[in-house]
């Protein structure tokens, strides 16, 4: 503010020289014109016919005219000076030498009225000219502008001087300002250093500051009490009742406290109450404070601090309620307990003591002491030492028996204050049982005898089973070498049967083509038909013996390249097409376009063809049937959907097993060698992928056939070889 002040003051003086020096030109500019005007009409006036020229001519003109340099210069007729005011100026020189070659004023005169002309010395000079008659030439009023503005220099040069001085005194106090101000902040820093290391102790050690303003009924909390109860300062200062309603209603309130201030009554306060936090719960503050006058009108201030005692009040509650659970404790127990102090005196006892030794009221109260109780006690008939039992210094425990023939086994242990404890347990019972125990064992000694003669018979029996158990193994290797065998033979007959077979639907086409001529008679044409039909029926099961053969036989080979899924799917799709449309089912394709499936052509052509071709074969005429792919993370799930007659809940788990029928409809038996699926569950395990069917009856199928999309590990296919072998 001090430095736009100061531009603005030097801005306003500026302007106000700049408009001052155009005011003062403009009034020495009139006061010449005006000079000039009445120098010329007085001599015009003055003049007589042929009078001659008089040198003293312009002494009717005042000296106060004549001023800041300017002077009056009067020529003859021939354009010489022949007078000046002052005098002396000029002599023997003509106007134009006087006045410069260059100027207009000599020739136009009054015309060109009042102008800035250069002198022939350089210097710039206001000047203005007068036509006279004879015997005068022209009369001249020049002043030099330096001259006619030595009074606007002067003036300015005032100006200037009051501006620095008053620049100087702003700054001065300006920077008297900025240093004050900054040893306040300095002094403030200061303050407000020390007042948060106090509001961190305070703080840390759940304190609050407090000072409360009596007369004015003022109170003032520290950063830490805020903190302490979860508030935000919203001002300076609180009000008596703001903090009045924080107090517990049943701990007091702070108006009694004020008229024992006030009466003089209290100097010092150290009370414990609850305050309301600001999640609404309350919180316990032990307030400690003294009562002190400060001030010009001593004023009394009540200045103290106020710690957070919840915690030991929390702590003080549990141990209460732990030292009543402790007595309900030794209270419940079955046990006869009694706790000794340091000095044998008796510090306290449960009723199952008091009862057992037919105690009185009287005679267990705290502080008796031993010997007084012992003469009280009910005497033992019989002692037994049990030093066996002996874990620790100044410990003992001992068995003794009461005159109406209970027992008691007495355990004594000496605590860490130099008493000790005592509890006495009832082993009536127990000494009953050991009586029992010894009877026992006599059975048992007698026992021992008859369980040495049966192990002689338990061995007998286990070298049975050990027998046993070889056998087991030579029938399940001759079980495995016999699968291995059917496997074999599987594989050769169905080598042996194709080559017939193929013979068999060779001849069979050539005979329904008519290639070398006709059968002569229609139904042997279709004899023909369906005897290629059968052979392809049976060339399909023999297909899926030996397929499975090899499959059992682990000699499979998947041979894994990448391909498209979806060519897979359309492929596999039109293969079942003309079967389907047969039907009129319809069958449609889901897939996901730009998936990429390693996997092995053949074995996916299969498993697919077999999924497809069971959804047709169960689908009744109309239903549909739909393929879908889907893409969860490394692998692909195709999905095989029909809206056939559906698979019955029980008959799922034989589904998938080799040689497994499965009866949708009682009145049209199965036909096929049911391995469709498991050679299908088979060429996915070998894929490292797996087959799972869902299946509603009535409503239709879902086989899912999960593939991964990068090949298997080596120990992936392993494995799966292995589960397909069990």
């Amino acid at each position: 503010m001090v430095a736009v002040f100061v531009v603005a003051l030097g801005s306003i003086s500026y302007m106000n020289a700049a408009s001052t020096r155009d005011e003062t030109l403009v009034d020495a500019v009139g006061d010449m014109d005006i000079l000039a005007s009445y120098a010329a009409s007085e001599l015009a006036r003055t003049v007589a016919p042929n009078e001659t020229f008089d040198p003293r001519a312009l002494g009717f003109i005042p000296s106060h005219a004549i001023h800041d340099g300017r002077y009056v210069l009067l020529t003859r007729t021939d354009g010489m000076v022949g007078a000046s005011l002052p005098s002396g100026l000029h002599a023997r020189s003509s106007l134009v030498n006087a006045l410069g070659e260059t100027q207009p004023l000599t020739t136009f005169a009054d015309k060109a009225g009042v102008i800035v002309i250069t002198l022939p010395s350089g210097a710039k000079a206001l000047a203005t000219v007068r036509d006279l008659p004879a015997p005068y030439g022209q009369v001249a009023v020049v002043q030099p502008v330096s001259q006619a503005l030595a009074g606007w220099r002067s003036r300015t040069t005032s100006t200037l001087i009051l501006l620095g001085a008053a620049t100087f005194v702003l700054t001065a106090i300006s920077t008297a300002y900025f240093w004050q101000a900054w040893r306040a902040r300095q002094a403030d820093a200061i303050c407000d250093k020390f007042r948060r290391r106090l509001d961190t102790a305070l703080s840390r050690g759940r304190c609050g500051l407090w000072d409360w303003d009596i007369a004015r009924g003022t109170l003032y909390w520290s950063d830490s009490m805020y903190e302490m109860l979860g508030y935000d300062r919203d001002s300076e200062l609180m009000s008596f009742g703001e903090v009045n309603r924080l107090v517990h209603p049943d701990d007091g309130d702070l108006f009694s406290l004020a008229d024992q201030l006030a009466s003089r009554e209290a100097t010092t306060v150290d009370h414990a109450f609850r305050v309301r936090a600001a999640d609404g719960e309350w919180v316990w503050v032990r307030a400690r404070a003294e009562l002190v006058r400060d001030g010009e009108n001593r004023d009394p201030h009540l200045i103290g601090i106020a710690i957070d005692i919840s915690e030991q009040h929390r702590l003080a509650q549990r141990s209460a309620t732990a030292d009543m659970r402790l007595r309900d404790a030794i209270e419940t127990i079955s046990e006869a307990f009694v706790l000794w102090d340091d000095s044998n005196k008796l510090v306290m006892c449960n009723s199952k003591f008091q009862k057992l030794h037919n105690l009185s009221a009287e005679d267990i109260n705290a502080g008796t002491p031993y010997e007084t109780l012992a003469a009280a006690l009910t005497p033992s008939v019989v002692q037994h030492r049990l030093d066996g039992r002996l874990g620790e210094a100044g410990a003992r425990s001992y068995e003794a028996q009461l005159p109406d023939a209970r027992w008691l086994q007495i355990n004594e242990r000496r605590t860490k204050d130099g008493g000790y404890v005592s509890v006495g347990t009832d082993i009536t019972l127990l000494k009953q049982q050991e009586e029992r125990l010894l009877d026992s064992e006599r059975k048992l000694t007698a026992s021992v005898a008859d369980l040495k003669r049966s192990r002689q018979t338990l061995e007998m029996q286990a070298q049975q089973l050990a027998d046993l158990a070889e056998r087991y193994l030579e029938q399940k290797a001759e079980a495995e070498g016999a699968n291995r065998a059917k496997s074999e033979f599987l594989a050769k007959m169905s080598h042996e049967l194709r080559t017939p077979l193929n013979a068999i639907l060779g001849f069979s086409e050539v005979m329904e083509a008519g290639i070398f001529g006709s059968l002569g008679c229609a139904k042997y044409t279709d004899y023909c038909r369906d005897i290629r039909k059968s052979g392809e029926y049976l060339l399909g099961l023999i297909a899926d013996i030996l397929d499975m053969a090899e499959i059992e036989a682990g000699r499979v080979r998947m041979n894994r390249e990448p391909m498209q899924a979806e060519d897979a799917i359309a492929s596999a799709i039109d293969g079942i097409a003309s079967v389907a449309h047969s039907r009129g089912l319809t069958v449609t394709a889901e897939a996901m376009p730009d998936t990429v499936l390693h996997a092995d052509r053949r074995a996916l052509d299969k498993m697919l063809g077999h999924l497809l071709s069971n959804a047709v074969k169960f689908t009744p005429e109309g239903g549909k049937v739909m393929v879908r792919t889907r893409r969860i993370g490394g692998s692909l799930n195709i999905y095989v959907e029909d809206t056939g007659v559906g698979i019955p809940k029980d008959a799922l788990p034989k589904l998938a097993r080799p040689f497994a029928w499965v009866d949708m409809d009682a009145s049209k038996p199965t036909d096929g060698s049911g391995l469709g699926l498991a050679i299908a569950r088979s060429l996915a395990e070998l894929h490292g992928g797996g087959l799972r069917i869902r299946s509603c009856e009535g409503t239709g199928t879902i086989v899912l056939l999960h593939l991964p999309l990068k090949p298997p590990t080596g120990l992936e296919i392993a494995s799966a070889r292995a589960g397909m072998r069990h």
